[in-house]
């Protein structure tokens, strides 16, 4: 059966019968695959032409077609459209006409857009359609991007506009910010946020209420950084505003609470997945941040050395048997095994997964997410699972021996089990699974691999420079000078690319047990995890300390990050 067509410009060209099915299909599967808009697809496909699409656009509106004439663009006009919201909404100001402003949008077939900037701006709003295109580059031109100014400009606006003893005491005849958060600065001041965020790739925001402050941090490449601190009691407003967002009930603030935003950031869809937690002076909200376009889920962009890339792909396309991804929490394991997947999903399998939660749709796969207060546990999704008639199925974590029993009944009668264990290395995992309860003489004849991950933070390219280690650094990495050789290590001074940190982007550190008969024997001997994993380094196995030291000579990395990681 088709998939139903939620978008609402593709809606519109079904009605007017410029697809047929098989086209619609395709666009809505490369829109849902690549995150890109639907009109980006239908150009980059050439299956409708532009100026088509923009009037089939403008006759929904009921408005017209402009060409962007960016000389005709005035101060005045381009000073009616606040520069953040200009580039948040990726909306462009055309031209004045008393109390109305004509604005084009990128999507203007968005209603929440139209509806979330009439909060910052102060004219009432006429909409005009406009190549997406044109749009962008005049945005880019108008307001070039300085948001950390205008998160500075917005704080300082609130603190002059908002008193604290006025919130306190409403009745005492000040400003009372609406705890619902939709005070047109709270708005805002969240959207800038959330833009920030997107624009520094972080994966991660927290706020937090302390007893003097509250303080908003980014989690960008794995390390915390702390944003200028809003006024304390705007805490209140923007958790309030971040939950209006998740649909989550605002009065209820003594529960954790779990929600999932969708967000249009800089022509981008952004899942934002937020997470309440109630603490002494109010609530704690993170948000993880799911960019489908900042992350490529091709096996090829994991940098897995050239071996354990083969062997990967060898395993992946087995009939059956079980393929273990260790590591803590926050080393890419999901991002591994999605890869995978993706890597095996074709027409003829039938792929399920089961997790917690589910952090990526993936088009051609059932995905089922744990649900515990409900009983949907992993357990009776498994069980579930295997009267589904499964080809391959990936198991969100082997995290007892309930579930790691039924994950190796699964691949003996005949299934591939992807997983993740809690281990810190990939000879771990084997003692884990005995630990759990699991019989050596099961994990031998399912396992057919564990690959051990972390991830690192890569030298940011544009500062990166050479520099001789010091006997100290080389003695923590077991080295001598006699094996540096002519090889140099690298670290990165600083620079606005890496926000001055010397880093930018993460990669991943590997290494790859494979269960040979010699490693079997010992598996069923019950031998400990130092004895699997010398044998493993015997039979080849590279070591994820050593995976590590390829990426120093390469240039990858730093001696810091190998040495904090393994």
């Amino acid at each position: 059966m088709a998939e139903a067509i939620t978008d609402p410009l593709l809606s519109l060209i079904r009605e007017r019968g410029l697809l047929d099915d098989l086209q619609m299909e395709e666009v809505q599967q490369e829109h849902t695959r690549s995150g890109k808009p639907v009109f980006q697809v239908l150009q980059d496909y050439g299956l409708v032409d532009l100026d088509s699409v923009l009037q089939i656009m403008a006759d929904q509106l009921g408005t017209m077609v402009v060409t962007l004439d960016e000389a005709e663009i005035s101060p005045e006009v381009v000073a009616s459209v606040p520069g953040e919201s200009a580039r948040m909404y990726q909306c462009m100001p055309i031209a004045l006409f008393g109390d109305t402003v004509q604005i084009a949008l990128v999507d203007p077939l968005n209603p929440q857009v139209v509806d979330e900037l009439g909060f910052s701006v102060k004219h009432q709003i006429q909409l005009v359609v406009a190549s997406p295109a044109a749009v962008l580059k005049a945005i880019e031109k108008f307001y070039p991007a300085q948001a950390a100014s205008g998160y500075s400009d917005l704080l300082k606006e609130m603190g002059a506009t908002h008193d604290l003893s006025a919130i306190d005491n409403p009745e005492a005849g000040g400003v009372k910010i609406d705890m619902g958060g939709t005070d047109a600065p709270v708005v805002k001041f969240v959207n800038l946020v959330l833009m920030q965020a997107v624009q520094d790739r972080a994966s991660d925001i927290h706020f937090e209420p302390f007893e003097e402050e509250f303080k908003i941090r980014y989690r960008v490449d794995g390390a915390l950084y702390e944003m200028s601190p809003p006024p304390k009691h705007l805490a209140n407003p923007v958790t309030s505003r971040l939950k209006i967002m998740a649909n989550l009930n605002i009065s209820e603030r003594r529960m954790p609470q779990d929600g999932r935003i969708s967000v249009n950031v800089g022509g981008r869809q952004i899942d934002l997945r937020l997470s309440t937690l109630p603490t002494a002076f109010g609530e704690s909200v993170v948000l993880r941040v799911l960019d489908r376009g900042s992350i490529s889920l091709e096996i090829e962009s994991l940098g897995f050395p050239k071996n354990v890339n083969e062997y990967v792909v060898e395993t992946i396309n087995q009939p059956n048997g079980i393929f273990a991804v260790t590591g803590p929490t926050g080393s890419g394991k999901t991002t591994t095994l999605y890869s995978c997947l993706r890597r095996i999903n074709t027409i003829d399998s039938k792929l399920l997964t089961v997790e917690d939660p589910v952090e990526f749709d993936i088009e051609g796969i059932m995905q089922v997410q744990v649900n515990e207060s409900m009983g949907m546990t992993f357990m009776k999704a498994l069980r579930a699972f295997l009267r589904q008639d499964p080809d391959i199925i990936m198991l969100g974590e082997m995290r007892d021996l309930e579930t790691a029993q039924i994950a190796i009944q699964a691949s003996l009668t005949g299934h591939l089990v992807l997983s993740t264990l809690h281990t810190n290395d990939a000879s771990g995992a084997v003692t884990r699974l005995v630990d759990m309860g699991v019989e050596p003489f099961l994990i031998s004849s399912t396992l057919l691999a564990v690959l051990g991950q972390r991830l690192v933070r890569k030298v940011c390219v544009k500062c990166r420079t050479p520099f001789e280690p010091t006997e100290d650094q080389l003695s923590h990495l077991n080295l001598s000078p006699h094996d540096l050789g002519d090889r140099a290590f690298y670290y990165g001074r600083g620079c606005p690319v890496c926000n001055d940190t010397g880093y930018r982007g993460r990669k991943g550190i590997y290494e790859l047990l494979v269960v040979s008969d010699p490693i079997r024997n010992l598996i069923n001997e019950r031998a400990p995890t130092v004895v699997l994993r010398q044998k493993a380094i015997e039979l080849g196995m590279v070591t994820i300390r050593d995976d590590g030291l390829r990426n120093i000579y390469d240039g990858e990395t730093t001696v810091e990050e190998i040495l904090k990681y393994t």
